[in-house]
Order: structure tokens, then C-alpha cells, then sequence
């Protein structure tokens, strides 16, 4: 994770911005009063916010854990995105 001071990044907020939407890199802005931000992109941040909902479902994970060790994957039917459901 890159780090900039506050300072330049006030100066380059449209690059930062423009860079974390295109590398997916979060930077750590910091501050000399040890309250430091992380400037993440809004794909980031909305998939973090779905995985923190999923995680919050109870016995979610356990069950993707166990259809993930058990499942034989090999003959898993492939996703096509022009079947009907």
C-alpha cells in the first residue's frame, strides 16, 4: 500500500483518485497527528461491504467452505449467461 502525507495528497487528490480507480492500489494518507485515511476505490469498497455481509450471515462461510472441499469440480456445469434460469 503506497503512502502519502496529506498534505500532497490535497495537492493531488484528482491523480490519487484517478489511481486507485485504475491499480486498485489503496494508499495510506497520513497525517501528523497519527489519525491516518485509506483512499480505496468504489469497486473496492463495495465489494468489501459484501463481504462483510455475507461474513455477518450465520453459518455462510462454513457452508461455502464445505461445498468448496466437497464439491467434485471437474464436473461442475460451466456458467453460461445466456441460459435461462
Amino acid at each position: 500500500m503506497n503512502t502519502i502525507n496529506i498534505t500532497n495528497a490535497r495537492a493531488n487528490f484528482y491523480k490519487l483518485v484517478s489511481d486507485v480507480n485504475s491499480g486498485y492500489n489503496p494508499i495510506t494518507i497520513v497525517n501528523n497527528k497519527g489519525k491516518n485515511a485509506v483512499l480505496i476505490s468504489e469497486d473496492d469498497w463495495k465489494n468489501i461491504e459484501e463481504t462483510l455481509y455475507l461474513s455477518s450471515i450465520p453459518g455462510y462461510v462454513e457452508n461455502v467452505n464445505k461445498i468448496r472441499n466437497t464439491e467434485v469440480w471437474e464436473k461442475a456445469k460451466k456458467y453460461n449467461q445466456d441460459e435461462e434460469w
